[in-house]
C-alpha cells in the first residue's frame, strides 16, 4: 500500500517529532561554515530555509533564494556515507596485563539513524555502498549496525546544479526506490507545500500518524512539472555508451597525461564522492601504553595507497587518476554490477582545479572515435 498526502511546514515538524520519539537520531541538511552540510537537526528551523548553492568546477557559494524553500539547494561537500561508513572507526585496543598482551575488539552498538533530505543520486550511492559492505561474503559490522535500522526521508530534486549529471547515470532526479518516505517541495503557492509518499511499511506507519490532507490532481501535476524542469536543466552530461570498454582499452591514451598536468592528487574527489570506500588502518599509542588500531578513509590518489614492499605501484598523477576514473566508471561493473558514479557532480565542484570527469570522458571519446 502506498499513501500520498500533502503536508505543510508545521506538518514536517511533526515528522521530526515522531522520528525523535521513536528513538531515531535525525540527520539532515543545515547551514554551517558557508556551506550546506549534513548534521544533527531537531526541527525544520535547522534546515537551510531560503538558501541555495551556486556551484561549478572548483567553485561553491551559498546565495539567498527569493523564497523560503527548505530543500532549494543541490548538494554540499558532505555525503551520507560519513554516517554509515565513518571517516574514522576504532577497531581494537591492545593493552598489557601482567606481562601479557590483551587484544579487545571495539564494540559498536547499533544506531537508529533517520536521514532527512536524501536525493535520488544519493539513494543510488547508498545502494552502491550496500553492495560493497553488505552483499559480499564478509559483511562490515559497523556499516550494518548503522544501515539496518536506517529510516530514509528522500526528496525529489526541484533544481539541478551546474555540475549535476544524474540523468546521464540514470540515478535521478526522481527518487524511485530505496526510501521510506519521499517528498517533493511545491513552491507555486503562497506557502510551500510538501507532497509526501510512503515507500515502505515503516514509512507507511509513520505517515499514517502525521497530519496533512489528500493530494489533488493539481499537486501531482506540480510534481511532474518540477521533475521535468530539473531534468531539462542538468548542468553536465556524460555519454555512457561503451564507456567501460573505452577506458579499459585505452590505458595509454594521451588524455591521461593532460589531466595529470592539472591534477593535484589531493584526493578531494574521493573524499567528497558518496561511493568511494577505500580505507586504511592506523595505530596510535596512548600515554598509558595502550595501543589503538583504527580504520580511516584513504584515497587511491595517496602515494602510499598502492605501496608494495615500500614502493608505490602508482607513482605518477597519471596512473592514480587513471586508476580512480577507470575503477569508478569501468571495473566497478566487474566487481559490483553497476557504475561507481551516480552523477552527483561533487568531484567536479570540490576539485580545487575544477577537473571535470564528464569532460574527460568526452575528450577521450572524441579522440578515440575520430
Amino acid at each position: 500500500m502506498v499513501t500520498i498526502r500533502v503536508l505543510d511546514r508545521n506538518d514536517l515538524d511533526a515528522l521530526f517529532g515522531v522520528l525523535t520519539t521513536e528513538g531515531f537520531e535525525v540527520i539532515g541538511p543545515t547551514r554551517r561554515d558557508d556551506a550546506i552540510v549534513y548534521d544533527r537537526v531537531a526541527t525544520t528551523a535547522d534546515l537551510p530555509r531560503g538558501w541555495t548553492d551556486d556551484q561549478d568546477g572548483g567553485r561553491y557559494r551559498l546565495v539567498r533564494r527569493d523564497d523560503d524553500a527548505l530543500f532549494g539547494y543541490n548538494l554540499g561537500p558532505t555525503s551520507w556515507k560519513r554516517f554509515l561508513f565513518p571517516p574514522e572507526t576504532e577497531l581494537l585496543r591492545i593493552s598489557r596485563s601482567d606481562g601479557t598482551l590483551v587484544f579487545s575488539d571495539t564494540e559498536h552498538p547499533k544506531e537508529k539513524l533517520a536521514f532527512i533530505g536524501v536525493r535520488a543520486c544519493e539513494l543510488a550511492a547508498i545502494g552502491v555502498q550496500d553492495r560493497v559492505f553488505l552483499d559480499g561474503k564478509f559483511v562490515d559490522p559497523v556499516y550494518a549496525g548503522r544501515r539496518n535500522d536506517l529510516f530514509v526521508v528522500a526528496v525529489n530534486c526541484g533544481q539541478a546544479a551546474a555540475t549535476c549529471f544524474c540523468v546521464s547515470m540514470e540515478t535521478g532526479p526522481e527518487c524511485t526506490s530505496g526510501y521510506d518516505l519521499v517528498l517533493t517541495e511545491l513552491l507555486e503557492g503562497s506557502e510551500p507545500e510538501y507532497l509526501i509518499q510512503s515507500g515502505s511499511a515503516a514509512g507507511e506507519r509513520i505517515l499514517s500518524g502525521l497530519p496533512g490532507r489528500e493530494a489533488s490532481a493539481a499537486h501531482h501535476d506540480q510534481v511532474r512539472d518540477v521533475l521535468s524542469g530539473t531534468r531539462r536543466h542538468m548542468g553536465r552530461h556524460m555519454n555512457t555508451a561503451g564507456i567501460r570498454e573505452l577506458l579499459i582499452e585505452n590505458p595509454e591514451h594521451p588524455r591521461w597525461d593532460d589531466v595529470a598536468a592539472r591534477c593535484l592528487t589531493c584526493g578531494n574527489c574521493t573524499l567528497a564522492c558518496p561511493t568511494c570506500f577505500c580505507s586504511t588502518t592506523a595505530d596510535k599509542v596512548t600515554l598509558d601504553g595502550e595501543a589503538i588500531r583504527s580504520r580511516t578513509w584513504d584515497s587511491c590518489f595517496s602515494l602510499d595507497f598502492s605501496a608494495l614492499h615500500g614502493h608505490p605501484v602508482r607513482n605518477s598523477a597519471n596512473s592514480r587518476y587513471r586508476q580512480w576514473m577507470t575503477h569508478k566508471l569501468a571495473t566497478w561493473f566487474d566487481q559490483f554490477g553497476s557504475s561507481g558514479c551516480v552523477g552527483c557532480g561533487r568531484c567536479i565542484t570540490w576539485c580545487p582545479v575544477g577537473i571535470d570527469i564528464t569532460a574527460e570522458v568526452t575528450a577521450t571519446q572524441e579522440t578515440v572515435s575520430s
